[in-house]
């Protein structure tokens, strides 16, 4: 459990998009955001548990992403677009680790409509600079499927850095997947109180 107070909950942005934690009143535009892109998701993700694709899954979620927050263990922002609002992407912060460590874990997704547009390296520059000045992490990770070249992309622009291979790492889509292990630090990182 970390020791950290949270800030306030950021809402970061990039043009139109809020990048921001997710409110119960976004259930509906969540729910969109998954069902459209749920083949575009599939081969990137777990096997979704029963009912997350209805609201009443994403009600408790939303209450749990808070608590996640409130103990400063996790950040799950959704990216929305305020003009309309839809849901186009999902960055987490998740692992949140202090003591020795001063590190978390970076997930994210994004709309099949949005790819390549660069939408996603604004969104994670933005969540990347918030982990690095506003939590004062030293250290985020990433990690991606070695046949997912959009991501590895993405990851080298943001200055990622690759260490390796962890064989049958995540159980993606009903089948134990290698990841390619990549992480980004804090030059900037100072020692807390």
């Amino acid at each position: 459990m970390s020791a950290m107070r949270m800030p306030p909950p950021p809402e970061l942005h990039v043009d139109d998009i809020a990048i921001r934690l997710a409110t119960e009143s976004d259930a509906p535009a969540i729910v969109r955001y998954y069902r459209e892109n749920r083949h575009h998701l599939a081969p990137w993700e777990p096997v979704r548990p029963a009912g997350f694709y209805r609201e009443g899954f994403w009600r408790v979620q939303l209450h749990r992403n808070q608590e996640d927050y409130d103990r400063a263990t996790a950040i799950r922002f959704f990216a929305v677009r305020e003009s309309v609002p839809e849901v186009v992407g999902y960055v987490s912060l998740t692992n949140i680790t202090r003591g020795a460590a001063h590190f978390c874990f970076l997930g994210y997704s994004l709309a099949e409509q949005e790819q390549g547009k660069g939408l996603m390296t604004a969104i994670l520059r933005k969540v990347v600079g918030f982990a690095f000045s506003d939590l004062n992490l030293h250290r985020i990770m990433a990690n991606y499927m070695p046949r997912n070249e959009r991501s590895e992309r993405l990851l080298e622009r943001l200055g990622f850095v690759r260490e390796g291979v962890a064989r049958h790492y995540l159980l993606i889509n009903g089948r134990w997947e290698d990841h390619v292990m990549t992480s980004l630090t804090n030059p900037d990182w100072k020692p807390g109180p």
